[in-house]
């Protein structure tokens, strides 16, 4: 295993400077982070015709435990609760919701669908409680609903995959074992016209319910971001920009025109990297020499799909911008096929492999690739990605990234499943509370990989006790005893 100096060996500020100089890395740093209104994370932001409250933003994560039929359960309803109770003002979609029930990604996937309208309000109304309860005003509380078909990853039945594709993928295909000569998988025109229904009538229900937004999911190897690089499929839904396009654009018009006082994000994965291959070794990406130039990426080169070019994805944000799109949210890669690019860790999950790299460089891959969107579209709202890694110094940078207008603001995904509170005690100066910090051990994303509940079963005592931990602490065995 490459021994990479973990954050929480870095003593101050000064040495995760000289750690991001020896790397060769830029990154903005601020010595300490401000609380109260001279806090540029304290700072309001428009979004459409919204003032949200405060730059920091919870990403949407499914929690693998919502009920069969699609509705909350206990512990769906206890982690938006603790996304109210963070102190953050922007929610992004809270949790990825499929608009239908052969697009989960797993059977306890929370389902935007009208049988569970009840369902999305009671978790709607327990996030602004938490809030409130908090002492915080709904003012400037800005809240949607991701939605998704998970596509080459739906598992609506068990943990056994039922993809349902855009396309053959010459290296996905391989490495999740799907027959290349199977057409059956590949979504017909007919059928993707009647899912385009199923979207709008999902964000129908979500502006019912209450929702500010909703967020038409784009990212990660999802079933609208595998469109996006659809060059191998035939007509109006492939192959040219336009045609690769058509899907999410279509959706989004739909939305804007048949419900104008709903706001549309689209959390956008602007560039990709080649499928790595499953190990317990360091990670190497799969053999693409039989597929030159490389047609299946998006914001990469085809002529080299190690190298990011970002040229097509400033060219949709400005496209999704055209059609009513208010906010992007960004992001890379898959947690499928390339974790380490789509969130840095150095303790990988169960289906990935050990980091190829410093978890700094897939940090600082990632907001450079954000600040260079942003550059492009400096007056259109964007969230930005991959900041947990940066663990005690998270505020620092995201701080200092939102004052230097890199992003405009910072989203959190597995921290906030430790440390709930964070933005809350950085916007009190409170007491940094270092052994809730995220240490990316991937227990969220092994436990549900193995069918259980995703949590931080490390760092949440909540988790730490529950059947599913006992589970996970001899699957993590069985894979220790077999490296």
């Amino acid at each position: 295993m490459n021994n990479y100096l973990k954050i929480a060996q870095l003593k101050n500020v000064e040495a995760l400077r000289a750690r991001l100089n020896q790397l060769g890395l830029e990154l903005p740093v601020d010595d300490s982070p401000l609380s109260g209104p001279e806090s540029p994370m304290e700072q309001t932001l428009q979004v459409g015709d919204f003032t949200v409250g405060n730059r920091w933003c919870i990403h949407p994560m499914e929690g693998w435990d919502a009920n069969a039929d699609g509705s909350p359960s206990e512990l769906t309803i206890r982690r938006w609760r603790r996304f109210g109770e963070s102190g953050a003002k922007w929610i992004w979609g809270g949790e990825a919701a499929a608009v239908q029930m052969d697009g989960r990604a797993n059977p306890r996937q929370t389902l935007a669908t009208t049988e569970n309208r009840e369902g999305l309000r009671r978790l709607l109304h327990e996030l602004q409680d938490g809030h409130q309860a908090i002492g915080e005003s709904l003012d400037g509380l800005f809240v949607g609903l991701q939605l998704t078909h998970s596509g080459r990853f739906s598992r609506p039945n068990s943990t056994t995959l039922e993809p349902r594709i855009a396309y053959h993928h010459p290296l996905l295909d391989e490495k999740f074992g799907i027959d290349p000569h199977d057409n059956r998988v590949v979504w017909s025109d007919s059928h993707l016209e009647q899912l385009i229904d199923r979207y709008v009538q999902a964000a129908r229900i979500s502006f019912d319910v209450g929702f500010h937004f909703v967020d038409v999911k784009s990212c990660h190897g999802y079933l609208l971001h595998e469109f996006l690089s659809a060059r191998r499929r035939s007509g109006p839904f492939g192959g040219d920009f336009d045609g690769r396009t058509r899907m999410l654009r279509t959706i989004v018009s739909r939305i804007r025109n048949e419900i104008p006082d709903l706001q549309v994000g689209v959390r956008l994965s602007i560039f990709d990297a080649l499928p790595y291959k499953t190990s317990r070794a360091v990670g190497e990406p799969m053999d693409a020499t039989a597929v030159h130039p490389y047609d299946c990426g998006f914001g990469i080169s085809a002529d080299d799909p190690t190298q990011i070019d970002l040229k097509e994805p400033i060219r949709l944000i400005g496209v999704l911008q055209s059609l009513g799109v208010t906010s992007i949210n960004l992001t890379a890669g898959s947690p499928y096929y390339n974790p380490h690019v789509q969130r840095p860790a150095i303790f990988p999950p169960s289906d990935g492999y050990l980091p190829p790299e410093d978890p700094l460089v897939g940090v600082q891959r990632q907001m450079m690739a954000a600040r260079r969107c942003k550059q492009a579209h400096a007056d259109m709202p964007m969230v930005g990605t991959g900041y947990s890694y940066l663990q005690d110094y998270l505020p620092h940078v995201a701080q200092a990234a939102v004052r230097q207008r890199w992003i405009d603001s910072v989203g959190l995904g597995r921290m906030v499943l430790s440390y709930p509170h964070l933005p809350r005690d950085v916007a009190q100066g409170g007491k940094w509370k270092r052994k809730l910090v995220c240490r990316t051990f991937s227990d969220c994303t092994t436990a549900p990989r193995s069918s259980l509940v995703s949590g931080c079963y490390p760092l949440d005592a909540f988790y730490r006790n529950i059947e599913d931990a006992d589970k996970l602490r001899a699957i993590k065995q069985t894979l220790k005893e077999g490296e």
